[in-house]
C-alpha cells in the first residue's frame, strides 16, 4: 500500500511535527512498509486462535492505594512559573 504526501503532512500536522521534504520522503516510505508489513499479517489464518490480552503470563502485584498529602496546593503553585490563586496557566497549544 502507498501513502501519498498528503496524508504523511496531515499526520506530522496532528503530530505537531515540522517536516523537511526529505523527511516527508522518508515517511511516506517507513509507513508504506509498515503498511504492507499489516497487510501480510492480515494474510494469516488465525481461525481458533484466542486473542492475546497480556503479553506474559505473570500477575499483576498491586499495593494498597493510601491517600496522603506529599505537597500542598500552594507549594505546587509555588514551584510554577506562571500560576493565579488555583491553577497553573501554560499556553495555548491547541487551535480550531
Amino acid at each position: 500500500m502507498t501513502i501519498d504526501k498528503e496524508t504523511v503532512e496531515k499526520v506530522a500536522h496532528l503530530a505537531r511535527l515540522e517536516l523537511t521534504e526529505t523527511e516527508v520522503q522518508d515517511a511516506m516510505k517507513d509507513m508504506s512498509k509498515i503498511l504492507d508489513f499489516m497487510a501480510k499479517l492480515n494474510e494469516v489464518d488465525t481461525t481458533g486462535v484466542e486473542p492475546l490480552v497480556y503479553m506474559t503470563t505473570g500477575a499483576n502485584v498491586l499495593r494498597e492505594d493510601v491517600v496522603k498529602q506529599q505537597i500542598t496546593h500552594e507549594e505546587a503553585l509555588e514551584n510554577a512559573p506562571k500560576h493565579d490563586d488555583d491553577y497553573f496557566l501554560v499556553a495555548k497549544v491547541i487551535e480550531k
